[in-house]
């Protein structure tokens, strides 16, 4: 077969946001580095933005592509997994000593892992969910954190607890089969759609009003989200399990009271 030019397989706005994300990503990275959290937890929030955009507008214009794929997961790593965990070790987790950076590596070897079962997975995997929270919400729960401390809503004492508690957290979600909602199949024109828009758009203007506060709570949310409905789903299968083993049963005895009563009448 002949092998097309590397060219075709490439396009540019898809790709171009991807870039976006790999930019701010690398620069929160500096700003980490540099002792300047709020612009390093700023930087992941808008990389987020540009990486949700890379895959809508592919989609859109029907631009996917195996380069893109490959670019995106990369970049993912890049902006989700490095920065977030040199902005953690950075801000908290150094005092720690070794643990602290055990803890960050952590968080960023469970991203790489996440990242590349997601593209073994990617033809096979249910649209609509995704299996183990994605590195991208893990990340802007993490930004969320360092905004939520340095604003004074936390005590000082909590920093650095919290600091090793998330990534401990969250890298097992994040390599698990808890299932996530994706909203890829979000249509705006279906009957609860326009409520969920109003909605997005309410916690979108809470965030940018209150940025210290509000975004660690709505990420968090989204984290506990999985597993409060697998645990319903879990709850459910249980319920439905008994009552089948119930009627299962219940036929069971209607069957040996029948055989009974006709052994009696002979």
């Amino acid at each position: 077969m002949r092998r097309l030019p590397l060219s075709k397989g490439i396009y540019l706005l898809p790709n171009l946001c991807t870039t976006g994300s790999l930019f701010f990503g690398f620069y929160s990275i500096v700003h980490a580095i540099g002792h300047d959290y709020y612009r390093a937890s700023m930087a992941i929030f808008i990389s987020a933005i540009f990486d949700l955009l890379d895959g809508r507008i592919a989609r859109i214009t029907r631009s996917e592509s195996d380069f893109g794929v490959e670019y995106d997961s990369l970049v993912d790593l890049a902006s989700f997994g490095l920065a977030p965990g040199i902005l953690l070790y950075t801000w908290a987790l150094k005092g720690f000593n070794r643990i602290g950076w055990l803890a960050a590596f952590l968080y960023f070897a469970c991203g790489a892992l996440r990242l590349a079962r997601y593209n073994v997975q990617i033809e096979t995997v249910e649209k609509r969910r995704f299996q183990g929270l994605p590195i991208p919400l893990a990340a802007m729960a993490i930004a969320g954190l360092v905004l939520l401390c340095d604003g004074k809503y936390a005590p000082l004492d909590w920093k650095g607890p919290l600091a090793l508690a998330l990534p401990l957290i969250l890298a097992p979600l994040m390599v698990s089969r808890i299932r996530y909602r994706s909203f890829k199949d979000f249509d705006p024109r279906s009957r609860n759609g326009f409520s969920l828009l109003v909605l997005a758009v309410g916690l979108i203007i809470l965030m940018a009003t209150n940025t210290d506060l509000v975004p660690f709570f709505v990420f968090l949310a989204y984290i506990l989200s999985g597993p409060i409905e697998e645990a319903i789903l879990w709850w459910k299968g249980r319920d439905k399990g008994r009552s089948w083993r119930r009627k299962t049963a219940a036929k069971k005895m209607a069957v040996l009271a029948g055989g009974s009563d006709e052994k009696a009448a002979s």
